[in-house]
């Protein structure tokens, strides 16, 4: 399982994505960030083992049982010529942005019927499941800075606002999985129903390659720690303040 890894790079998308939807101020970004990350681990949810199915015990385990359930039968439903013979449950429906599109509807138009209470749900749930990956300095972080956005916010005039980053969020932070499984050694389906080379469920990847073992090496030393650093410097104001101290002993000298 890539947990923490997928919750990394879907901080990194949501804070690259933030300043299209208007999540300028670091408060927003990183609330956004934050709920992307978390949204990064539920395609995972087709897996018994993940953290998306152990996160609300009972609840989350049903969904996961549901889901594997939904899954294998519509592979079996529509698998190709081709296609392998397995039960299509893990990396499956869940893996595709057909399943991205869908989520990020779903918390799109149920934010907006629900209000307030509905986007406290999915904020609560993107975070609580990112901090369980990431640490619980998320939850502290992303908690404060989400709470003083709802403090300081026109209810009126950004609750529209807010649903609708909110079904960015869940639909970027699916599709990062998505992209992130792609590049490991049994691809991702992402692309599903496209029918290609007689498979309904081609599993897209790199040449062999760019591929890498989860959990290995390049995963735990390479792409982890690039990603850290990335998910520093794209936190709004942080590139431009390491730029500043670099150029100021140089204005200084030229003074």
């Amino acid at each position: 399982m890539m947990g923490r890894t997928h919750a990394l790079t879907g901080w990194c998308a949501g804070l690259a994505l933030a300043p299209t939807i208007g999540a300028t101020t670091v408060h927003q970004a990183v609330a956004f960030a934050a709920t992307t990350a978390g949204y990064a681990l539920l395609p995972d949810l087709d897996h018994p083992g993940a953290r998306a199915s152990k996160l609300l015990g009972p609840i989350t385990k049903a969904l996961s049982w549901l889901l594997r359930k939904a899954s294998a039968g519509l592979y079996q439903l529509t698998k190709g010529p081709r296609d392998e013979r397995v039960k299509g449950t893990h990396r499956h429906l869940s893996h595709t942005f057909l399943f991205a599109a869908l989520m990020g509807l779903a918390a799109l138009y149920g934010t907006r019927a629900g209000g307030w209470y509905a986007v406290a749900g999915v904020v609560l749930f993107g975070v609580v499941l990112a901090a369980d990956a990431l640490g619980d300095w998320l939850l502290l972080v992303a908690g404060a800075v989400t709470a003083w956005w709802a403090f300081t916010a026109d209810v009126d005039g950004e609750l529209e606002q807010l649903t609708g980053w909110l079904g960015v969020a869940v639909a970027a932070g699916c599709v990062t999985h998505c992209l992130g499984d792609a590049i490991t050694e049994h691809g991702c389906p992402f692309l599903f129903p496209l029918p290609i080379a007689g498979e309904t469920w081609y599993e897209v990847r790199p040449p062999s390659f760019l591929r890498f073992r989860t959990g290995k090496r390049v995963e735990n030393q390479v792409l982890f720690p690039v990603f850290v650093v990335l998910g520093v410097l794209l936190v709004p104001g942080v590139w431009a303040t390491i730029m500043h101290l670099f150029e100021h002993p140089v204005t200084q000298a030229g003074n």
